[in-house]
């Protein structure tokens, strides 16, 4: 039996309404991607390419002009069956501020919770646990104002972890971060899709957290050009770089000294691989030596 993946976009194109009479371009030009429940997926693309746009459809922020999305088999074109998408799909924005509403951090991460009128029991269990999944419980009676922007983000993580939501999908959650909050929310994400087997997917102009996922789609010019693995998909160095995109510092550089004759292995994705591929390098020299 064929298995049937938990979000699907079929040939979907999408516009925003134009107000001047002008034909409005399209954002989305006949984009099919789907993901599968426990999937961690990146999606890249340079500023205007379609990868925010394709993000809202998964949860139904935004409806395809033409093409349809469904997400559990749900089309996300039922307007009677939107709450249960969402419940389904929960997401987190670039901003934490914009998502953070209450001025006690439990009270916060309780808040979308109360207006589904679930029990005051329920509640409290829902938002510890959210809360220790993301490493902030012992934050919970502090201000969001107190907080760093990486913190606050994993606040407004909390605050959709507690919805039990199957899938997360990210919008460029550290873009607004140094590179310490960076760190802390991408440990926090990996978190939640390794142990949690929570879906991920992560809008991002980083390609170190690019590399980290399982896959990476990446849109230009409101069309999906590459969809596979990040090895794959950055061993491809001429092709990203044409699209206006970059690859990981250490996929670059071991790109740049191959091309001058070291041997090196093809895509090399992090830090370590990095490292190892140059101490067999360096160790090789020197027996030649």
């Amino acid at each position: 039996m064929a298995k049937k993946s938990f979000i699907e976009a079929n040939s979907i194109s999408f516009s925003y309404p134009s107000y001047d009479g002008v034909i409005p371009p399209l954002v989305l030009d006949g984009v099919s991607v789907s993901v599968d429940e426990r999937e961690f997926v990146a999606v890249l693309g340079h500023n205007g390419s379609g990868k925010s746009t394709l993000a809202k459809h998964f949860n139904a922020i935004l409806v395809p002009t033409e093409g349809n999305v469904s997400v559990s088999g749900i089309s996300t074109a039922e307007e009677a069956k939107l709450f249960e998408i969402r419940q389904e799909v929960g997401m987190v924005f670039q901003n934490p501020d914009n998502q953070i509403v209450a001025t006690i951090i439990e009270e916060d991460v309780a808040f979308a919770l109360e207006n589904l009128g679930v029990p005051p029991m329920e509640i409290r269990e829902r938002v510890d646990d959210a809360l220790k999944k993301v490493e902030m419980y012992d934050y919970r009676l502090h201000s969001p104002n107190q907080l760093s922007g990486g913190q606050k983000q994993r606040i407004a993580i909390a605050g959709i972890v507690a919805m039990r939501p199957k899938c997360v999908v990210l919008d460029e959650p550290t873009a607004m971060l140094d590179p310490r909050g960076r760190r802390e929310v991408m440990k926090t994400i990996r978190q939640l899709n390794k142990e949690l087997g929570i879906t991920v997917i992560i809008i991002t102009h980083y390609m170190d957290e690019a590399a980290m996922c399982d896959r990476v789609v990446v849109v230009d010019d409101g069309k999906v050009i590459m969809d596979s693995t990040p090895r794959e998909v950055f061993g491809s160095v001429e092709l990203i770089k044409e699209r206006g995109l970059d690859v990981p510092q250490v996929t670059e550089l071991c790109y740049e000294l191959k091309k001058e004759g070291f041997d090196l292995p093809e895509c090399v994705l992090d830090e370590d691989e990095c490292v190892a591929a140059l101490e067999k390098l360096l160790k090789g020299g020197e027996n030649n030596g």
